[in-house]
């Protein structure tokens, strides 16, 4: 009796995105901090990668994470330009994260824990881009180090320096690590239930001596323009955003979890006006981070 042969098909290039696209939108995401230059970046590489000869390539992984790379560098370098010139503070496009850290029914992605925080999105954006890359492959996601030197277009010892280098100025700027979803939801849920029942005291009482508002207008809608810093003047500040909301028409507070941080999408007449994050950290809030530029809410899932 003839022995049945049994063929394999190969995965096609289609196959082969579509299988690491979650790792590819993060690794640009990290990169970019916006959703809608990580999905411009996904692509174009897509497009790279369709010209590709697949027999050339043995780990489609990493070659795959190199051309994302190099691409989210190229919008990178074009974006540092445009964010010195930025309308008041500059944060993230908030991504949609449920409370352990996974995207639910919106964007696919497989960030989770400190790395999708806005604190440490702000602080890699003090990196230079290559540094932002080598440190996001290495000490997000664990790439090797010849792979990185091949995705950055660096030797592996240079890429080795360039890590130290990154990771020596992250730690000098990260502090206390942000709570994690489910240790900080009780805190986050008496600074909403404080603010929303007017609650200065209350609010005070929560939040860190050093706390610090940050609003992103983006100079198309009206936020503030300067760090507002300290309990008072930012409780203030929440009570007196929500008293001048409510005046705009009809309110629609949503709670959710972006970028690993409870956080509420405010709607107003039915349009998403903002998300706004709390950040947690020792039991206290730290930071509040209100994102209002429309530019950075047309791809938020609520």
């Amino acid at each position: 009796m003839a022995a049945r042969l049994e063929v394999t098909e190969q995965p096609g290039p289609e196959d082969e995105f579509t299988a690491h696209r979650a790792l590819l939108f993060s690794i640009a995401y990290e990169i970019l901090g916006s959703v809608a230059d990580a999905e411009d970046v996904l692509q174009d590489s897509y497009l790279r990668w369709r010209s590709v000869d697949p027999t050339s390539v043995e780990n489609a992984r990493a070659y795959l994470a190199q051309i994302v790379t190099r691409q989210a560098l190229g919008v990178l370098r074009s974006a540092v330009r445009r964010r010195e010139q930025y309308v008041g503070p500059w944060l993230p496009e908030p991504l949609v994260t449920d409370a352990a850290g996974d995207a639910p029914d919106g964007i696919d992605h497989v960030l989770t824990g400190e790395a999708v925080t806005t604190a440490m999105l702000l602080v890699l954006e003090t990196l230079t881009p290559t540094q932002r890359a080598v440190f996001v492959l290495r000490e997000v996601f664990a790439f090797d180090y010849p792979e990185i030197a091949a995705a950055v277009g660096k030797s592996e010892a240079a890429v080795r320096q360039l890590n130290q280098r990154a990771r020596n100025s992250v730690r000098a700027r990260r502090h206390t690590a942000v709570a994690a979803p489910a240790e900080a939801r009780p805190i986050a849920e008496r600074f909403l239930t404080a603010a929303a029942t007017g609650d200065v005291q209350g609010l005070m009482d929560l939040l860190a001596p050093d706390v610090v508002f940050l609003g992103d207008g983006g100079g198309i809608v009206n936020a503030v323009r300067r760090p507002v810093i300290g309990p008072d003047k930012v409780a203030r500040l929440l009570l007196g955003l929500l008293d001048k909301g409510a005046r705009m028409g009809e309110l629609d507070i949503r709670i959710g979890t972006y970028n690993g941080m409870h956080s509420v999408a405010v709607l107003i007449d039915g349009v998403l006006d903002q998300v706004t994050s709390i950040e947690v950290r020792g039991g206290a809030v730290t930071a509040v981070y209100c994102v209002r530029n429309p530019e950075k809410l047309t791809a938020v899932k609520i």
